[in-house]
């Protein structure tokens, strides 16, 4: 994938030109696997046989590999197991031991240091999991867990605890016992299948999943969180694409991190998905030395904008165990929203979001657009940083005087 790409006499990319490549699709090519036949290569199921899981496989594929990712990769089942498709791994750049891609999938020794103030399970779903494979954290939705496995695993996962089994969690989620619980509870309109990832059940198993769920006379809307576009663009067939379609409303999540993900597979697996109707929300992670870089955000978002996919969350990186070298700062993720609001389309900017350690749920995290507030104005600026007043009565009624540009704020406290 990155033969054609011009480096200058330092063998780096010009960063203008390397940003300006971030927003071209291209191809992850066959790479190592070229003598593979196009019909292998383009079934789902080859791709996950062959999947990426062993340390003799990565040193062969990999020659480059540190000595911080060959310690890595030989703990990696004692927390989470390793796994990389053929086709996502041929986006890993051999040269470039920060590359986005690769830090991403290939396990690190510093996944084995667990700080102070991490956690097994930092968003609190097992405490909130009335039966195996359910959490019910918000009142009117439920998070459906279907399976422990993916098609490869990221190594910041928030539910390394009990995808892949590695820790020997022994997650055995019960249908049954799930969507019983759903149906005595009205309350609930809104299920979210995840896992694990969904899409790696055949068509016939998921579409009964759904089917029973649909037949649920409370239930408004189904969603799927899925990563198999990025992974696994190969599942997203047409045989697929119009199965789901007979379960509108039906969301789609996908998660993809950085420009590079989103290839002209991935590109083509997603505009399969919208021209099935189903609107695509994309959830990123912010992590360091992958995403945490403002014009790298802005690559991604709007080339996801492209692919008619709507930015949704980015999420400040959750405190699981070990993930501390994959943490960016909270404060350089309103750096890079800073960046985003008003420097493109609306559309193109997501939520940024804390799951509040041990069960609180998202809660929104944003620069300070209220300067200041008291009992008959608010005090605002914009993305120039030019301040603004506007006139409110103390019951919340807007008042006769229209809102203008001022020099300075008079005040600074929000109360």
């Amino acid at each position: 994938m990155h033969s054609h790409i011009r480096m200058d006499k330092d063998g780096n990319l010009p960063r203008r030109e390397e940003l300006n490549s971030l927003k071209q699709f291209q191809s992850a090519g066959r790479g190592y696997w070229s003598n593979v036949s196009e019909t292998d290569w383009s079934d789902w199921r080859w791709q996950l046989k062959n999947r990426v899981t062993t340390l003799e496989q990565l040193q062969q594929l990999l020659p480059t590999l540190t000595p911080e990712e060959h310690a890595g990769t030989v703990l990696a089942n004692s927390k989470l197991a390793m796994a990389i498709t053929p086709y996502f791994f041929n986006l890993i750049d051999p040269a470039d031991e920060n590359c986005p891609i690769r830090r991403q999938v290939i396990p690190r020794v510093e996944e084995t240091a667990t700080a102070p103030w991490e956690m097994s399970d930092p968003c609190g779903e097992d405490s909130h999991s009335p039966v195996p494979g359910l959490v019910h954290r918000y009142p009117d939705r439920v998070l459906f867990l279907v399976t422990d496995r993916c098609a490869a695993y990221c190594r910041y996962c928030t539910r390394s605890r009990l995808v892949s089994n590695a820790t020997h969690y022994d997650f055995h989620p019960e249908f049954d016992r799930q969507i019983d619980y759903i149906r005595s509870n009205p309350a609930i309109r809104d299920v979210l299948l995840s896992g694990g990832d969904p899409l790696l059940f055949s068509d016939e198993k998921l579409e009964y999943l759904l089917d029973r769920l649909r037949s649920i006379p409370h239930i408004e809307f189904l969603r799927i969180g899925t990563r198999i576009p990025v992974f696994l663009p190969q599942r997203i067939t047409p045989e697929l694409c119009g199965m789901l379609r007979k379960f509108h409303p039906l969301f789609i999540s996908i998660h993809s991190n950085h420009p590079r993900e989103i290839t002209t597979e991935a590109r083509d697996a997603l505009g399969r998905l919208a021209d099935a109707g189903i609107p695509l929300g994309n959830q990123s992670v912010l992590l360091r030395h992958v995403n945490d870089d403002a014009e790298v955000m802005l690559a991604h978002v709007q080339k996801l904008l492209k692919c008619r996919v709507k930015p949704y969350y980015l999420y400040q990186c959750d405190l699981i165990s070990g993930s501390a070298h994959l943490r960016a700062s909270v404060r350089r993720g309103l750096e890079i929203m800073e960046k985003l609001r008003g420097h493109t389309t609306g559309y193109a900017v997501p939520q940024y979001v804390i799951d509040a350690p041990g069960g609180g749920g998202k809660v929104p995290i944003n620069p300070d657009y209220v300067l200041s507030r008291n009992a008959d104005r608010l005090v605002i600026r914009n993305f120039e940083g030019k301040i603004f007043e506007y006139p409110e009565a103390s019951d919340g009624t807007p008042l006769a005087q229209p809102p203008k540009e001022i020099a300075e704020p008079e005040f600074v406290h929000v109360s």
